[in-house]
């Protein structure tokens, strides 16, 4: 009888939260197509699809060249916490993506040929994950070169977006991501600092 009870008591609840995850995946549907299909951001369509090309972590590769190049002991010390802080993430946002298992926006056979897909899930983006936890560990540990972070950031977001534009990710996965990367970055660079420095 208790179980009866509780279940009737449940259903309304159910019901609500169900209505509401289906409008927010027609939100995430519409954020993507608006975006994707935006004449004004059709017009930087190759530099979007770069961005999603550089974003597999070419830049951030570059950027770690320079900071052992130009950035003495110190930005030694902060390639290696990034490394490890991508590392990390890495298995992060790929353990959240098995556990969603959030199918991506457009299969592949039915996508133009303008992009690729690396995995099958979409939730949480790892682009974005990795870029922002990247500019983050950047962000900290130069926080007096403020070009070098506005830098990062500008190209985190701008890789983040290139996945929606090329209809890889919703505006949803690159949000989770860019979460995501930031806070498992938070949460180690004090860890790995204490461990280098």
């Amino acid at each position: 009888m208790e179980n009866s009870e509780e279940t009737g008591i449940l259903e309304p609840l159910v019901r609500r939260l169900d209505r509401f995850s289906q409008w927010l995946v027609a939100q995430d549907e519409l954020g993507m197509e608006r975006i994707s299909e935006s004449p004004a951001l059709k017009r930087f369509s190759r530099y979007f699809i770069a961005a999603t090309y550089f974003g597999d972590g070419y830049l951030w590769g570059l950027a770690g060249l320079a900071m052992i190049l130009f950035g003495g002991h110190h930005g030694h010390t902060h390639v290696l916490i990034g490394l490890a802080v991508s590392i990390v993430n890495i298995a992060v946002f790929r353990l959240v993506k098995t556990a969603m298992e959030r199918p991506r926006p457009v299969t592949l056979r039915a996508r133009p040929m303008r992009h690729r897909m690396i995995d099958d899930f979409a939730f949480p983006s790892g682009h974005a994950t990795i870029a922002f936890g990247v500019s983050f560990i950047i962000a900290n540990a130069y926080p007096h070169l403020w070009w070098a972070w506005m830098f990062a950031y500008v190209s985190a977001l701008v890789i983040s977006l290139s996945r929606i534009f090329v209809k890889e990710h919703y505006p949803s996965d690159v949000i989770g991501g860019a979460i995501l990367g930031t806070l498992v970055a938070a949460i180690l660079l004090p860890v790995f600092r204490t461990l280098l420095f």
